[in-house]
């Protein structure tokens, strides 16, 4: 695999995690990045099960997660008047997560450790600020590739598509939509940063929702600043109703922000505060919550990882654990069948789709749970929640809420690595 010339089309955790693998086993690897930069906003993530087990596995990797995590210590289930109806805590046991996992960490600062982990390596190349043009594959050869901003062409052995749930390297390589494969939940969240902090010195986030499927979460950030994330969840039906949402979107942030201030103008609980707040964000990111449900993971010598092949949405809590996993298998796989990429993709699809069918299960009631459409359904949750909490079956409500709460059950092979 010494020779093995790997391109990978994003720069967020599922490139640099499968870039840090490919490294190990003696391939040259290549990332590029549409954006100018790191990308270090967005929202909190959690890394559980095989997330943790391939963490373990990456020198130095546990030790800085440790030290960037959120510092959250739970989340407070708020009414309109603030006071909390539900309260569930992290359980101080990894194997065992609640809401809060104990390996809770901000997406950008997540990005930045992987990216600190591989920059220096001498088989790692980062190209910030590009994209690809096309790609050419001829039977089982090489994929050329072209660029759109003037890195040069070239020919890659394997091309890997790391850029999200709506990724268009993956319309480029299956040569499909970029919509196709995609599961909308109607569902749309936005993200940002306030300076004034609502949380008045707590590390325990708040969570309040209104009628019509509203919600706002305020969440704790070591650097003082409150972290928020906005939720438009709207009924699960044959109907897009998230269109208005994804036009404003594509015109820009300030549009967007005006969108998402009128569909919550009035509604109670800290929400004037937290939209002035949002207008002035310099850290505002926006995303329709879909899941990615391709029918193969891999065509020739093209192959998707994390949400571009099997986004699962944050109502499973899964997201991050499948990029890392991933990543994790399919540069192990292909290093075990040396020489030939075909075995290697064909185990890596047989590996990941058991714990891809497993993590993309949407919990029963979700998301609706989150923000319920009436004022009615908002009392029954509530109701549920409140017992949730009381009864202090924690491991259950872990188990209902996402099934990778608990320990890793995948048995993800130790492979063995070139370098």
């Amino acid at each position: 695999m010494s020779n093995l010339k790997v391109l990978i089309v994003g720069a967020s955790v599922a490139g640099p995690t499968a870039a840090y693998w490919f490294a190990k086993a003696g391939a040259n690897v290549t990332i590029i990045e549409r954006f100018p930069k790191l990308r270090t906003n967005g929202q909190s993530i959690d890394i559980r099960t095989a997330g943790v087990t391939v963490m373990r596995k990456m020198q130095g990797m546990e030790a800085a997660v440790r030290a960037k995590t959120t510092q959250q210590e739970g989340i407070n289930f708020v009414r309109d008047d603030g006071r909390p109806y539900a309260v569930m805590k992290a359980s101080g046991d990894p194997n065992q997560q609640t809401l809060t996992s104990e390996y809770e960490i901000f997406r950008g600062d997540l990005a930045q450790i992987l990216y600190d982990l591989t920059k220096d390596n001498e088989k790692i190349k980062y190209v910030f600020g590009e994209q690809v043009a096309s790609m050419q594959q001829k039977d089982d050869g090489p994929i050329r590739v072209e660029f759109e901003n003037g890195f040069p062409t070239s020919e890659y052995d394997l091309v890997a598509a790391c850029d999200g749930a709506t990724s268009r390297t993956r319309a480029m390589g299956f040569g499909c939509g970029v919509r196709d494969h995609i599961r909308p939940l109607n569902c749309w969240a936005t993200y940002f940063s306030i300076k004034q902090d609502l949380l008045e010195g707590s590390k325990m986030a708040q969570l309040w929702s209104t009628t019509g499927g509203r919600a706002l979460g305020l969440g704790p950030d070591p650097s003082g600043v409150n972290r928020v994330g906005v939720l438009g969840i709207y009924p699960r039906n044959n109907r897009d109703l998230t269109l208005p949402f994804r036009e404003a979107m594509k015109q820009g942030d300030d549009a967007l922000k005006h969108y998402v201030a009128q569909h919550f103008q009035g509604t109670g609980w800290k929400t004037e505060e937290i939209l002035k707040g949002m207008m002035s964000a310099e850290d505002f990111y926006a995303s329709e919550i879909v899941q990615v449900k391709a029918p193969s993971l891999y065509k020739g010598r093209f192959v998707l990882v994390g949400d571009a092949g099997y986004s699962p949405s944050p109502f499973t809590g899964a997201g991050t654990t499948l990029a890392i996993a991933g990543a994790y298998t399919l540069a192990g796989e292909i290093s075990r069948h040396k020489g030939d990429l075909a075995a290697g993709l064909k185990g890596y699809e047989e590996r990941m789709r058991p714990m891809i069918n497993d993590l993309q299960k949407i919990p029963p009631g979700m998301p609706a749970l989150m923000a319920p459409q009436t004022a009615w359904g908002i009392w029954l949750r509530n109701t549920f929640f409140a017992f949730v909490a009381w009864s202090r079956i924690l491991e259950w409500a872990g188990k209902f809420f996402a099934g990778s709460f608990g320990t890793d059950k995948y048995g993800l092979p130790d492979y063995e690595w070139e370098n």
